[in-house]
């Protein structure tokens, strides 16, 4: 399952730095199906520590972990709705990622001057969400034209649905706030999923601060939910991701740090989306594979195989904890592997072993 995530901002407030970053991370990524890619897009591993105590119990070969994709997408400029600054192109490639992840700048440099003059998040935000739901707003504005022109040869149950959603998303988007506002069912989603509303989006702030910042925990967004913020200093992230690992590690014991900003925002991220991992091991690799919470067994059999869903049997489940302590010979005999069928609902952490016909 590949993941896009798209950063955006406004210019100089370190996005691009923040992108490098990433990129200094990023992994080999040719044993997988999406390996070719353009140089905006960095292909990062999510931070998983169960992984090499799997593969120390399986003495596995390799270690595969889950991968999340950050394209870097160009600048926001007021009125890029209306085709300013790069305009089109940018709002095009954020229709094409998955999640959005907005870099406001909270940090003071005279040598580095703000678009709009003056340092104010609240600002920056309003600046990018307003664009979004400007564009978001054009776009329904035309699907609503089409629709009831369908409307008038005599509505369908289908396009009522689809006329509701439309209406309701409007009234937000009109008022300058975001699609995902709107209060819609399941089908009412579905009917507009394909319009890949910027506003519908998952949405999380990347805050940047510097380190003086970060240290008082000054940096914090008022009036956004605490899940849906990450404060770090790019221009730090950018020297840890360029150390050597013992070194990152000392660096952020002096500074009380338990892990880097850039593997809380993969993680915070990975989150976002709505996706677990389960784990495979043994002696050739242990791998995390991505799925969306609520996946049923058959389904997470797919993502390893397409055929495994078809020809799913029974999924054998240990914890991860259970396998790292007892391995996998150990959980069978002191009964702490499940087998599990069809309508079985994957959890976070589960050890799989799928059975499938031929």
């Amino acid at each position: 399952m590949s993941l896009k995530v798209g950063i955006v901002g406004l210019p100089n407030v370190g996005k691009s730095t923040l992108f490098k970053a990433i990129t200094k991370k990023q992994v080999d990524c040719a044993n997988y199906p999406f390996c070719t890619i353009e140089p905006n897009v960095g292909v990062v591993a999510v931070p998983d520590a169960r992984l090499a105590e799997l593969a120390r119990v399986s003495k596995s070969q390799k270690i595969v972990p889950a991968m999340i994709e950050f394209v870097d997408i160009a600048g926001l400029v007021a009125g890029a709705s209306k085709g300013e600054g790069l305009g089109n192109k940018f709002l095009s490639h954020i229709r094409e990622t998955d999640a959005i992840v907005e870099v406001v700048r909270a940090f003071e440099n005279k040598d580095i001057v703000h678009v709009t003059g003056k340092i104010d998040p609240k600002s920056d935000i309003e600046v990018i969400n307003l664009e979004l739901a400007y564009a978001d707003l054009a776009t329904v504005e035309k699907r609503m034209e089409s629709a009831q022109k369908q409307a008038k040869a005599g509505v369908e149950r289908g396009l009522k649905i689809t006329l509701s959603a439309l209406e309701k998303v409007f009234a937000k988007l009109s008022d300058g706030r975001g699609a995902r506002e709107a209060d819609l069912d399941d089908e009412e989603k579905a009917s507009i999923k394909e319009l890949q509303l910027l506003t519908m989006k998952p949405l999380l702030y990347v805050v940047n601060c510097d380190e003086g910042q970060l240290k008082s925990g000054g940096c914090r967004l008022d009036g956004v939910p605490t899940e849906q913020q990450v404060p770090l200093c790019v221009k730090l992230e950018e020297d840890l991701a360029s150390l050597p690992e013992a070194e990152v590690k000392e660096y952020l014991a002096a500074l009380g740090l338990t892990e880097t900003g850039l593997d809380k925002l993969i993680k915070v991220s990975y989150e976002l989306l709505g996706l677990q991992t389960f784990l495979t091991s043994g002696e050739k690799e242990t791998r995390a594979w991505t799925v969306r919470r609520g996946t049923k067994a058959p389904q997470a059999a797919g993502v390893i195989h397409t055929d495994f869903e078809k020809a799913f049997i029974r999924a054998e489940i240990i914890n991860w904890q259970d396998f790292v302590t007892l391995g996998e010979a150990g959980s069978r005999e002191a009964g702490k592997l499940r087998i599990e069928g069809k309508d079985y609902v994957m959890r976070e952490g589960d050890v799989c072993n799928f059975r499938v016909g031929v």
